[in-house]
């Protein structure tokens, strides 16, 4: 069971939140299962009311006595309708005021307007950002689960998976052995993604030009996938040859959270790794050292994009830098927890100052037409000193004998 204290301590942050950015609003709605578990300790079905003041009152449309074992939660409730919310949470000495910020995210068009009927009395501002911005700065107990993780995840990417890996395998073949090799070391299986409509399992797995195949996740790295309809890991067609890299970007999750990383393979000698390959994945490397080293309290995420993009342009990068023609993106890294996209992002418009304890993904990559994507990418602590990596600080091109 989650700690009673842990949660006492992201309601505090969240209620600080609500009255930096949403000061008209006497607290805040929660309807996905992820932010309810971030506030309540369940991955419950429902809505949380979390208060300015008071306790928070969980209601359940289902798993009630599940909540009731999982949660501290002093204040748990059955509902059935969005009807009942208000006499629910009234009888339960926790009554909503006239403003009320929503996780508008949370619902889809058709249960948010359903939500909106029911209270037609009040008035419903956004409170996403709140949670979001919450859920970006993590707590000693939370950092630890991320560490542990971290760790794990370079285990089996660096020292474990590179026994296992020859010429002749598709990436299929390579992702039934990192899922076999994630399991046996602890990986809870999920991988999770808030961005509407977004999905990923187990990550991409591409080899070669598969790396700069058309891709329609939001991430620098292609991919052709299992199918058009599973455009996940990677496809049986596809097989690894001696001088072709192999790209992996995958996730690890440890009890719900989870960190990123992306490590490049070379099916041969490192002699045979032709020199724009070679340069092009230092200049990555590079270019995380940096953003690294400034990933400190009070700096601006959108500053670290800047630089990097800036660095590319100025190098003579500029074309690959994050993905080739329709796969580049503008970002250079994101923030990560209980979701693999969370925030802030490493790019313009992201105005708000890191803050210790954050976990950010920094993952400089670069498309090479006829080659595929080199680069790198681990999940950092952001500290008084700089980031801090959880997943290792191997970032070199690792070689496997053809």
């Amino acid at each position: 069971m989650m700690p009673h204290q842990e949660l006492g301590t992201r309601w505090d942050r969240c209620r600080r939140l609500l009255r930096e950015l949403v000061p008209e609003a006497g607290g805040l709605i929660v309807f996905s299962r992820l932010n309810i578990y971030y506030l309540t300790g369940t991955f419950g079905n429902g809505l949380l009311w979390l208060p300015l003041d008071g306790e928070p009152v969980f209601l359940c449309r289902r798993g009630y006595e599940r909540a009731r074992l999982e949660s501290p939660l002093k204040k748990v409730c059955s509902f059935y309708s969005y009807k009942d919310v208000e006499p629910v949470l009234q009888d339960a000495g926790a009554p909503l005021p006239k403003t009320i910020a929503v996780e508008m995210g949370g619902l889809s068009w058709m249960l948010g307007t359903s939500f909106a009927k029911y209270l037609a009395s009040h008035d419903l501002v956004s409170g996403d950002r709140v949670l979001s911005i919450s859920r970006s700065r993590k707590t000693a107990w939370e950092l630890e689960r991320m560490r542990q993780a971290g760790a794990r995840h370079e285990r089996c990417l660096v020292e474990k998976l590179p026994g296992l890996l020859h010429a002749g395998m598709s990436e299929l073949e390579i992702g039934h052995v990192i899922s076999d090799l994630f399991f046996r070391e602890g990986h809870h299986g999920i991988l999770r993604m808030e961005s509407y409509g977004e999905e990923v399992y187990q990550g991409h797995i591409a080899v070669g030009e598969s790396g700069n195949y058309p891709s329609v996740f939001n991430g620098p790295l292609g991919l052709r996938g299992i199918h058009p309809a599973v455009p996940h890991m990677g496809s049986h067609e596809v097989i690894w040859r001696p001088g072709m890299p192999l790209s992996i970007d995958n996730g690890y999750t440890l009890e719900g959270y989870q960190t990123d990383k992306t490590q490049v393979y070379w099916l041969g000698e490192r002699s045979t790794i032709p020199d724009t390959v070679r340069k092009a994945h230092d200049f990555c490397v590079e270019l995380q050292a940096w953003a690294a080293e400034h990933l400190l309290p009070g700096a601006l995420p959108s500053d670290i994009w800047q630089h990097c993009a800036a660095a590319a342009e100025t190098r003579g990068w500029a074309e690959g830098f994050m993905g080739l023609g329709s796969n580049k993106v503008s970002f250079v890294g994101h923030g990560i927890g209980l979701a693999v996209d969370e925030y802030p992002a490493l790019a313009k418009g992201f105005d708000r100052p890191l803050e210790e304890g954050m976990a950010i993904a920094v993952e400089p990559k670069m498309g090479l037409p006829g080659v595929g994507m080199v680069g790198v990418e681990n999940t950092f602590e952001v500290t008084a000193r700089g980031g801090r990596s959880l997943t290792g600080t191997k970032n070199d091109i690792i070689c496997i004998a053809g």
